[in-house]
Order: C-alpha cells, then sequence, then structure tokens
C-alpha cells in the first residue's frame, strides 16, 4: 500500500496524494485504507521513510569502491537521479518533525544520509563539524535536483555541466576543509 501511495505520489505530485486517490488506485473504498493506515499523516511519514530508505539505497550503491571527487559525484549524481525520477516521494521527506529519536522517519533519515557520512568521512572532516558538512553537502544538492525537478534551469547551458561544476566547487571545498594536522585547526 506504501509503495503505491509513494508511486503515485510519483505520477501526480506529492500534494496531490490523498485517501481517496490511494484508494481508487488500489481498487478500494477509502475506509478500508484505514485498517492498514492510521491517516495521512501516518501515510505521508511511511512514503517518507519508504523514500529515505530507497535514496540511501542508491547512494551507498553508487559509491561503492569509490573514494574523494568520485564518490562525491556518484553520491550526488544518485540523489539527483532519485529526485528527478520520484519526485513526489521525494517531497514526502521534506519538512517533517520527528516524533523521537526512534521515529521511523528519523532511523530512515539517518540511513539515507549515510552514505553521505561516509563520503565526507574520506575529507577527512573534523568530527566536531560533520554535521555542518553534511547539512551543506545535502542543500546543495537537493537544491540543484529540486531546482531541475521543478525546471528551475531555463537558461541553455547544459545542465550536466553545470552539475559537474558544482561538484568540482563542493570537492574542492570540502578538501580545503580537511584537516591534515588537528593542532592546526582552529575554529
Amino acid at each position: 500500500m506504501v509503495a503505491t501511495g509513494a508511486a503515485l505520489a510519483d505520477e501526480i505530485g506529492f500534494n496531490e496524494l490523498t485517501m481517496g486517490r490511494l484508494a481508487e488506485r488500489l481498487g478500494v473504498r477509502a475506509p478500508s485504507l484505514y485498517k492498514h493506515i492510521a491517516g495521512q499523516d501516518d501515510l505521508h511519514r511511511r512514503i517518507a521513510a519508504l523514500a529515505f530508505d530507497e535514496a540511501g539505497v542508491a547512494i551507498g550503491t553508487a559509491i561503492q569502491g569509490r573514494a574523494g571527487r568520485d564518490a562525491l559525484a556518484a553520491a550526488a549524481g544518485a540523489l539527483r537521479d532519485f529526485v528527478l525520477t520520484h519526485p513526489g516521494r521525494y517531497a514526502a521527506t521534506l519538512g517533517l518533525t520527528p516524533s523521537g529519536p526512534d521515529d521511523p522517519v528519523m532511523l530512515a533519515g539517518r540511513r539515507g544520509i549515510g552514505p553521505f557520512a561516509a563520503v565526507l568521512q574520506g575529507y577527512d572532516i573534523p568530527p566536531q563539524e560533520m554535521t555542518h558538512a553534511l547539512r551543506a553537502v545535502r542543500s546543495v544538492f537537493h537544491g540543484f535536483a529540486s531546482l531541475q525537478a521543478s525546471g528551475g534551469f531555463q537558461w541553455s547551458t547544459d545542465i550536466g555541466e553545470s552539475f559537474d561544476y558544482l561538484i568540482d566547487l563542493v570537492d574542492r571545498g570540502l578538501r580545503s576543509a580537511a584537516v591534515t594536522d588537528p593542532a592546526d585547526h582552529r575554529r
């Protein structure tokens, strides 16, 4: 049922997904959905957890055997592909407030971002800066993919070239943030 809801969200847009539309897609009456899902919010959260897990697997698979810029490019490309291929389910991951540390969405979100953390470890990001680096990298690549998915790039310049430029820019920034001698790192 959740996978069908996620596929429907990809097809019609996450904001258009309702329990009624899901019931129609499944060929059942809406009240029968409540035997499996507590309501619209529960469906939203389950789709978000599914999307985090799927994105994490795609990114993790893409970075296997890679390091440095190659791993960064693979991770960024896998996230971009996921956003472009699954815009509805990806939209479900945005703006959720976890209910606590054991919230399935929180746990799936950690699994989803885990491959990016693995990439950043290859850059020797200081532990006290890892959260900042993860937020920065996620923001940059999320922003690019979201703009592309919404048709936000209208200039004639090749989008793939711009994406490669962004990867190079982030790679240079991460390399400059790396610590070669912890005693030299002052912030």
